[in-house]
């Protein structure tokens, strides 16, 4: 009955437009307190969450991504998309994808990738004849590629969360991300056969080489974080320090960034943190009282009940975590399912990196779907566009996306092959 109540009051609360953090961290306070245990107990269990090493990357990875959105990065990486791919019809298309996934490996947020990337490509796209609906619903399903692609900050929380390494988790998500830009590719393909209009341009070597050399510094970041990572030089932490001075550096070479610049960076970099690290904060008091009620064990057991069938498990993990990320914001979400459901899930033999790529990517797809998809909501106000277009555009891209979730699930060595090869 008193967690029945919990999950009310949490769930009551999120309704109600109470921000994440609080509305998780009241009913968990009241449940403290009616059982008689003692404040102390539960500041101890919140400051404990957010005591982490491998936390101390997520403010350093979002000083990256928000550097990269003040200093163009993003137009640099149009303009050599463009001009490589250029010649294709709907070339667009394949542009925006490519920059999403380029962007990917300096930002590992969905909505902060469709609020930056929304402000170049749709514009781009609509003034080269593309219908809005197409042009806004992929910019929208090209972001979500953001959060599964390294550096990736719910992987980072999920490997906190679930005590795996982080280091694994960025290799066992690289395949995916490159398998959901690859899927969108091929929509746009599907799409561009109806489209005799929209021709590419003629291959210019003049504007590539110049699109190149102008590229050549962005993508130096990725080399950084991930060779360096992978390559044993530097942990997750440490590459999300590097890159930031790196990036820091970039902006300045380039003379995009301003003292006056550098405060906005800091401010919005401080205000994206301190929310994500309220939401963690919080999941540690919840995740107590849910082993300490022994919720997960329960819920296995149900499980088990049901089916001993590890296939039919994650078909229902599949449908429960899109449900759940169509309502909640991805940190949010994140916290309050692994605890659960993870043990669970090991229990049906599931790896925890594989689960982990299932969970992000699950959470990912259900921002784009109705009724609270975060990045439907995000993209409207951008784009100037109604929150119903902007799903309709988006609509026809969740068929490769979970196409690809499919195939995460149930081939395992799409996710494990790579880390296993490195040795992770």
């Amino acid at each position: 009955m008193s967690m029945m109540l919990l999950a009310l009051g949490i769930a009551t609360l999120l309704v109600l437009r109470v921000p994440a953090a609080f509305a998780i961290l009241g009913p968990c306070l009241v449940y403290m307190i009616a059982g008689g245990r003692s404040t102390g107990l539960s500041l101890r269990m919140v400051t404990e969450a957010v005591d982490s090493f491998p936390l101390l990357a997520v403010p350093l990875f979002i000083l990256v991504g928000v550097i990269a959105n003040h200093t163009g990065i993003a137009e640099r990486l149009f303009e050599f998309a463009l001009a490589t791919v250029g010649r294709l019809r709907a070339s667009l298309g394949y542009v925006n994808i490519g920059v999403s996934l380029g962007f990917s490996w300096m930002s590992g947020s969905a909505l902060a990738d469709a609020a930056g990337l929304g402000k170049v490509e749709v514009p781009a796209m609509m003034r080269n004849n593309y219908p809005r609906k197409f042009a806004v619903g992929l910019t929208a399903a090209s972001s979500v590629i953001g959060p599964v692609m390294p550096p990736s900050i719910p992987a980072i929380i999920y490997a906190s969360v679930a005590a795996v390494s982080t280091g694994a988790l960025f290799a066992a998500s690289i395949v995916p991300a490159a398998l959901m830009a690859t899927g969108l590719a091929l929509a746009v393909f599907i799409w561009s056969r109806w489209q005799t209009g929209l021709r590419g341009e003629p291959f210019a070597w003049r504007r590539f080489r110049t699109a190149t050399l102008h590229v050549l510094g962005p993508l130096g970041a990725p080399v950084i974080i991930l060779g360096g990572i992978l390559g044993g030089l530097f942990t997750p932490t440490e590459a999300a320090a590097v890159a930031a001075a790196y990036v820091l550096v970039l902006g300045l070479a380039y003379r995009k960034l301003s003292l006056r610049d550098l405060g906005s960076i800091v401010r919005d970099t401080a205000t994206t943190t301190a929310s994500i690290t309220l939401i963690i904060a919080a999941s540690g008091l919840l995740g107590w009282i849910l082993a300490r009620e022994q919720v997960p064990q329960a819920i296995a057991e149900a499980m088990l009940g049901i089916t001993d069938s590890q296939i039919v498990f994650l078909l229902i993990v599949n449908v429960l975590l899109i449900l759940i990320g169509s309502v909640l914001e991805g940190t949010s979400a994140l916290v309050i399912t692994v605890p659960i459901l993870l043990p669970i899930a090991v229990q049906f033999g599931v790896d925890p990196l594989h689960f982990g790529v299932i969970v992000i990517l699950n959470l990912m797809i259900g921002l784009l779907t109705p009724p609270i998809g975060m990045v439907l909501y995000v993209m409207s106000p951008v784009t100037d566009t109604p929150v119903h277009e902007v799903f309709r555009g988006t609509a026809p891209f969740l068929i490769p996306l979970v196409a690809v979730l499919l195939l995460v699930t149930f081939v395992p060595s799409v996710v494990l092959g790579l880390p296993h090869a490195l040795g992770l």
